[in-house]
């Protein structure tokens, strides 16, 4: 038990209530699926709610039951009762990570940016702080702050009903027969995805290798992962879990991965080679084009439209610091010509003749 984080979980609860019922189709909030995602991160010791609770006489029972201490706001009108809400709240964190030493995770119940000062407060006071939110009414200040945030209308055990698809389809016959179509397009969305997410890995993966000189274990690199995005879950890509997710990418040849420090906990490193002839192809048929016959094009936003012609595209992925030096070693190789122009104050590519 001595190692297990302890939590506290501090709810503003007339913005989550509000949030699930005007953006999931009138869905009545739920604590379990919060519940049930805490369990897997440590032991919740404190759980608190903020609302002035005459508004939410049926969510008083459903919290009761699961201990939640209800801190009762006086009833005011209108931004008052908010303000006083929020501020309680506030203090209460604040003077919870003073008293409480033991306490290492806090979990802030919101996705209003007020809070913003107060969850970097708390990361300043050495503690770990995960958001959570309606997706929908989440201010987009709030996740970066947090170490990790978690969007509650992702939770496994929250059913969203189809509110969006009811309000979005025609009344006429003939119009929603238009729609239909859209449908594939949307199933092509996760496949993009992918590839956005294994250059960000590869990316970082990378980023890792330099900084630390070290091995990168797969739950050294979720951490990194969760850094950049707070929000990040493998379970948005369509994977059950990181491995399963370390697994396709190392079949893609984007990672490799080897026997870490301890069971399930592997080691991950970028392939030595990966395609770099065809990395290569590619610089030279995109300087081609953009530059024509005997034209230059400058290596500013160069890398920007590698990424059009070829998404997963990064350099990283095939052992280089930086474009420049991708590009220096392309130079290297004859596929293309690289020289640094004062009058563009820019490094120029071109197409050897």
């Amino acid at each position: 038990m001595d190692q297990e984080d302890r939590i506290a979980l501090f709810l503003d609860y007339e913005n989550l209530a509000l949030g699930a019922r005007d953006h999931l189709g009138g869905a009545a909030f739920n604590l379990r699926p919060i519940a049930d995602a805490l369990a897997e991160r440590g032991r919740v010791v404190v759980r608190r709610a903020y609302a002035d609770w005459s508004y939410f006489d049926e969510d008083r029972r459903m919290l009761t039951r699961s201990h939640v201490e209800l801190i009762e706001i006086p009833q005011r009108m209108g931004a008052s009762r908010k303000n006083a809400a929020d501020i309680k709240m506030a203090v209460d964190a604040i003077e919870l990570a003073f008293e409480r030493d033991y306490i290492s995770t806090f979990v802030i119940g919101t996705g209003d940016s007020d809070f913003t000062p107060l969850v970097h407060k708390l990361r300043e006071l050495n503690k770990r702080v995960i958001g959570v939110g309606v997706e929908q009414s989440t201010s987009a200040l709030l996740p970066p702050a947090c170490d990790e945030f978690l969007y509650y209308d992702r939770l496994e055990g929250v059913d969203v009903p189809p509110a969006r698809e009811r309000r979005a389809r025609p009344a006429r016959g003939a119009q929603q027969v238009e729609r239909e179509p859209e449908a594939p397009a949307a199933e092509e969305q996760p496949a993009r995805d992918v590839d956005s997410l294994a250059v960000l890995v590869a990316q970082t993966v990378a980023g890792l290798q330099d900084s630390s000189g070290g091995e990168v274990t797969a739950s050294t690199l979720k951490r990194a992962l969760r850094r950049k995005d707070p929000t990040f879950s493998e379970a948005d890509y369509g994977f059950r879990t990181f491995g399963e997710l370390l697994r396709h990418l190392a079949g893609r040849n984007v990672v490799e991965l080897g026997e870490g420090p301890a069971k399930g906990d592997p080691e991950v490193t970028l392939p030595e080679h990966g395609d770099r002839e065809a990395a290569f192809a590619l610089l030279r048929s995109v300087v081609q084009d953009l530059a024509g016959a005997g034209g230059t094009v400058a290596l500013s936003g160069l890398k920007n439209q590698l990424r059009r012609a070829r998404p997963d595209f990064s350099e990283k992925k095939l052992g280089y610091r930086g474009f420049l030096q991708f590009c220096r070693a392309a130079a290297t190789a004859g596929v293309v010509d690289l020289r640094w122009s004062d009058e563009a104050d820019d490094y120029l590519l071109s197409v050897p003749g």
